[in-house]
């Protein structure tokens, strides 16, 4: 395909990472740091959302917490790989 016809990939600074979560969830905690970390060294924006207060969130995600989305689509869930976040956000 011509190069005038593909779409061009959103960088770091133009993405969002959300992680979903609930309280008391060392999981959710040890997600927290590794977004935090990546997110921080690529600009890139990222926010958390409660389980425990949205029950659209909780009825599709409570299995499986913390859930990583990347614009707001699944990610990963329960670990977080600090290189596979990376690279998800920068390819």
């Amino acid at each position: 395909m011509s190069p005038l016809f593909r779409r061009k990939a959103a960088g770091p600074r133009e993405r969002l990472v959300t992680l979903i979560r609930k309280p008391g969830c060392h999981l959710c905690d040890d997600a927290e740091l590794v977004i935090d970390k990546v997110c921080g060294e690529l600009g890139v924006s990222w926010e958390q959302k409660d389980i425990t207060e949205d029950r659209q969130l909780h009825d599709r995600y409570w299995e499986q917490i913390p859930v990583v989305l990347i614009d707001g689509e699944q990610h990963t869930f329960w670990r977080v790989n600090e290189e596979r976040l990376r690279r998800a956000l920068t390819e």
